[in-house]
């Protein structure tokens, strides 16, 4: 379609001509969108499905109709394939938390956007959806069995078998259709964005704007929740999605009666739905259609699997191997183990000197054990280590270094959980005793155990003045 039309509608409801007419970059969709400029600064889109710009153009009005905060639609051709609407200006909220996704350390101003976003999303769901008329969805009006296999079978053909993994066509089937079964216990006549993630806000003067929500349809809250708090690029770490549940639950009790436990277990199943449809989504995008930025989104979605696979689907047991076996593959796991935290856990005698960081980071944890009630005062344990029955049954009888690890269980679980999310390869920590033979030798190798177990991060450690030395590995 010619750009005149937006020069026209532009006239039309502004009473002067524009002055200039600037084609912005494009995103997923095929759209095109202008920015026009003159008297007043107004976007203008060419769409390429007369029946998806007229959905657009009715969701825009009804939910600008509910003060709702999207873009004023002004003007629309008469074929529907051209419209004008509000300027909302360039400001989109995947860049406004950048740093935050770089560094998987988020600021105040970013938690405050991310937690108002989700509330308007609230608001979309239960009151966007009051007198919305379904019949004008497009390409389908409500999610239902049909439409959830469309997007299982897109992951199955556009990523899967692009991958070149072997599977069970039928048995695979067989867990789509209990997925299927899982996931529609939960509708409800509330209205779904379907994409709504970071790049779909605006922030203008502050507040989240919403965009491109032209394929909502019915269908339950927990897929747009899933879509954004679980989208591949916004790489939050999973302290900050358990922060911004808690206001979504909020503002979701305004509307409805909530429990938690099953909120949760259900939105779960909704994350690997939603993780599924976006690889099929890169895969098309990415290995048929040669985009780039797609393919390169891919490595962040296959981490979110990665992560959601260790609490197995036992719902799904095939679907459930395959996928542990996709993330397996050595196109996607090459470089994984320079990227994954190794765990350092050191006994010592304070009188050789406290152990040097060999990672050439520095720090990490030294805890002095020496308070605790020594067994090395004692001659028959002194042949002995922290390893051996008789010392650690004083050790645990005595009690005091139960409560001291407890302590130090608290510190360094707080600080192995962060650097898990933010990236960090190595992390040191050191028990010292006077010999480094009892209470450091007991505590280290309880350390040790403790975070393998509890994390499933590798975990080398090394009784330094006993000369041994152990590795726990990843599972």
């Amino acid at each position: 379609m010619d750009i005149s039309i937006l020069k026209q509608l532009y006239a039309q409801h502004v009473g002067s001509e524009c002055t200039s007419i600037t084609e912005l970059p494009g995103s997923g969709s095929n759209r095109r969108y202008f920015r026009l400029t003159g008297e007043q600064t107004i976007i203008g889109v060419i769409g390429e499905v007369a029946e998806e710009n007229q959905a657009f153009l009715y969701m825009a009005r009804h939910f600008k109709s509910k003060n709702l905060p999207v873009p004023e639609v002004y003007l629309e051709s008469e074929d529907h394939m051209a419209y004008i609407q509000e300027d909302l200006g360039d400001s989109i909220l995947f860049n406004e938390i950048e740093k935050g996704r770089k560094t998987r350390v988020f600021g105040d101003e970013e938690k405050k956007m991310l937690a108002e976003t989700l509330r308007q999303l609230c608001k979309f769901q239960f009151a966007g959806a009051d007198g919305f008329d379904f019949s004008m969805c497009y390409p389908a009006a409500e999610f239902d069995r049909r439409s959830i296999m469309w997007d299982l079978n897109y992951f199955k053909y556009c990523f899967l078998k692009a991958t070149g993994l072997d599977f069970l066509e039928s048995k695979l089937e067989d867990d789509f259709q209990r997925m299927a079964d899982v996931l529609l216990r939960s509708n409800s006549a509330t209205f779904m964005y379907r994409d709504f993630q970071s790049r779909n806000v605006m922030i203008k003067d502050g507040n989240p704007w919403f965009i491109d929500f032209q394929g909502g349809r019915k269908g339950p809250f927990y897929y747009d929740v899933a879509s954004f708090l679980w989208q591949a690029k916004a790489n939050f770490p999973d302290s900050l999605r358990q922060e911004l549940l808690k206001e979504y639950i909020t503002a979701l009790r305004k509307y409805k009666p909530v429990d938690e436990d099953y909120f949760h277990s259900q939105l779960r199943h909704f994350v690997l739905f939603r993780t599924l449809q976006v690889l099929g989504a890169y895969g098309f995008r990415g290995y048929f259609e040669k985009k780039p930025h797609f393919m390169q989104s891919v490595p962040f979605a296959i981490a979110n699997l990665r992560e959601l696979l260790k609490t197995p689907y036992v719902e799904y047991p095939y679907l459930n191997e395959v996928l542990n076996n996709l993330v397996r593959m050595s196109q996607f796991t090459e470089g994984l183990e320079k990227r994954s935290l190794t765990v350092k856990v050191m006994s010592f005698a304070y009188k050789k000197g406290i152990p040097d960081d060999t990672s050439g980071n520095g720090g990490g944890f030294v805890f002095d054990c020496r308070a605790v009630n020594n067994p090395g005062k004692y001659d028959r344990y002194k042949p002995f280590t922290g390893l051996d029955a008789s010392v650690i049954k004083f050790l645990e009888d005595d009690g005091e270094i139960l409560v001291f690890l407890d302590h130090a269980y608290a510190l360094v679980d707080a600080t192995v959980k962060r650097y898990v999310e933010r990236g960090f390869t190595n992390l040191m920590i050191c028990f010292g005793c006077t010999g480094g033979q009892h209470r450091s030798v007991y505590s280290a190798q309880h350390m040790a155990q403790h975070i393998n177990e509890k994390f499933n991060v590798k975990v080398e450690l090394i009784h330094r003045e006993q000369n041994i030395e152990q590795t726990f590995n990843v599972k």
